[in-house]
This record gives C-alpha cells, structure tokens and sequence, in this order.
C-alpha cells in the first residue's frame, strides 16, 4: 500500500517502504534504542538474505491519508521504558509527518527485549 494525497500540482503517492525506513532511522537515532528486530522469525530470515532492510523492526499500515506503525525495538538496560517509548513516539510521529504531510494516527512501541 501507499499514502496518496493531491495539490495542485499533482498526485503524490508515497510508498510503506519509504515511511518506514524514515521511522526506523528516526528510531535508532533515539536515546535508550539499541537495535531494531523483525515481528516473527520469517522476516529476520528474510531480511539476511536482502541487501537493504532499512525497514527493519517497523510495520507501516495506512488508511486513506492516515497512517498507522508498530515499532519492534530492544532498549538498552537501566532506562525508564516508558520515558524511551514516549519519546519514541513523539520523534517517529514528528519525523513521519513531516515527511509525508499525512497525519500519523497511532504508533505502538512493542519492546522486545533489554540489551546490557
């Protein structure tokens, strides 16, 4: 699926791939994140044997214009996960909507596991 909106110069239609590697770049850059893993045991299996998985860790869904994503993160030991989550998910909806002019409507933090 994809996003699309209209201006007056066109139609623009911008792809779940390319919002998802924004919020998963977004995602590593925030503090407490150390890494990012796939939702089940197919997608690592998958993700190996591609040469580009900027996606990982993120599933992007979208409705007409709005747009839902689950992040899959491992948080670094000794930080308050709910300080870590919320701060997540205010960076990933401010970056996404920026980015895409769409209105992100919800983004589910699932941790994963804590790393030392």
């Amino acid at each position: 699926m994809s996003v699309n909106t209209n201006n007056a110069y066109g139609k623009i239609s911008i792809s779940d791939l390319a919002i998802a590697k924004v919020a998963s770049h977004t995602a590593m850059e925030s503090y407490g994140i150390v890494g990012m893993v796939s939702r089940r045991f197919t997608d690592s299996l998958s993700e190996l044997l591609k040469k580009d998985n900027g996606g990982r860790g993120i599933k992007v869904t979208t409705s007409g214009n709005r747009i839902y994503i689950d992040v899959y993160v491992i948080v670094k030991y000794g930080v308050s996960i709910n300080a870590v989550a919320e701060s997540l998910k205010e960076a990933v909806k401010y970056k996404v909507e920026r980015f895409t002019g769409m209105i992100v409507d919800t983004i589910n933090v699932n941790v994963i596991g804590v790393k030392l």
